[in-house]
């Protein structure tokens, strides 16, 4: 009985996370799409380092949010890179909750929206800034890896620190993360 209770929990923080994250971003739409992007709502991709079981949640969130472009370029990839970027930062938040592993877990989404969302912008959409379109690549990997850099570092590394420190919140994972 107590697993399905945890897996039920576990369903309920995912998709609320889901939904906090499409609204973040559909709300925000201005800064949230195109060449340059400052989705607030990628902060919540620090979150699977605290709770793995959340990386779904956050990916869910990504696909829905990308949902409001019909592309299926955006909705494919981005949804993909948010996939991959969950799955390390949980795995660099059970090595253990110390600086360097935070720093490296914000890490994660900052290079995998870079590399792949940068593709889906050059190739996927034409933004070619320059005749080499390597380098109009690497222009699109820097904006977007800038705009996740401010993101992770600004507000998803602040919640990597402070939410631990919350006795209720310490508590909620513990439910959350519990076998």
């Amino acid at each position: 009985m107590q697993k399905k209770k945890n897996t039920t929990l576990r369903l309920a923080v995912s998709a609320v996370i889901a939904a906090v994250y499409a609204v973040l971003t559909i709300v925000l739409a201005p800064i949230s799409y195109g060449p340059v992007q400052f989705r607030v709502s990628e902060a919540l991709t620090v979150l699977p380092f605290l709770m793995p079981s959340t990386v779904w949640g956050v990916a869910i969130g990504c696909f829905l949010a990308n949902l409001y472009t019909a592309s299926a370029l955006d909705i494919v990839f981005g949804s993909l890179a948010t996939v991959l970027a969950g799955l390390f930062t949980a795995w660099f938040g059970r090595k253990g909750n110390c600086v360097k592993n935070r720093l490296l877990g914000c890490l994660m989404p900052v290079l995998f929206n870079a590399v792949i969302v940068g593709a889906v912008l050059t190739w996927g959409y034409g933004f070619q800034e320059f005749a080499d379109p390597l380098k109009s690549y690497g222009f699109n990997a820097l904006t977007v890896g800038l705009g996740e850099l401010g993101v992770l570092y600004l507000i998803g590394y602040t919640l990597l620190r402070q939410l631990p420190r919350i006795k209720a919140f310490r508590e909620f994972t513990e439910k959350v993360n519990q076998r």
